[in-house]
């Protein structure tokens, strides 16, 4: 039993990973669950005070992956459209050209989401999408520091 549940533990670390670049797929979160699958193994590797310590790190960082995006923009004079066109350029970027896409998609997507709102000049809009796109690499780096090293206490423990 516990090597289908450190198995699929293993499954949830790697996916969490890629959803730190992958909008769709919520990161910390998925590596989270990770961990607590390796915790039910007879090994119990974790005390109960580091588990609630990583879910609050967890809630914590897939908040601000939600919340410093939208400040970045507003704070360079974005709207919710180039908020969604950083995201929506994302996922057109990281499929067609990647690896280079998941940096270029969001800025160029913000970029065309703000002139799509016709209220703004290209000046505005190039600053709007300069905060979306600062935004998403400060939340995806948050995201990868966190996932990045539920990954590392999972491996260590696993191997220990």
């Amino acid at each position: 039993m516990d090597v289908f549940l450190s198995s699929v533990g293993f499954i949830f670390i790697i996916i969490g990973l890629i959803g730190c670049f992958l909008p769709i797929l919520p990161g910390p979160p998925l590596s989270f669950i990770g961990l607590i699958f390796l915790d039910l193994t007879e090994k119990s590797p974790f005390s109960a005070e580091m588990l609630w310590t990583w879910a609050a790190i967890t809630i914590v960082v897939t908040a601000l992956d939600y919340i410093v995006p939208v400040v970045g923009t507003k704070r360079y004079g974005g709207s919710k459209r180039g908020v969604w066109g950083s995201t929506i350029g994302l996922i057109i970027g990281l499929f067609m050209f990647p690896p280079f896409g998941i940096i270029i998609g969001p800025f160029v997507g913000a970029f065309i989401g703000e002139l799509s709102s016709g209220k703004t000049t290209n000046e505005r809009a190039l600053r709007a999408a300069l905060g979306s796109f600062i935004g998403f690499l400060v939340g995806t780096i948050f995201k990868l520091i966190a996932s990045g090293w539920m990954t590392w206490l999972f491996f260590v423990n696993l191997f220990s």
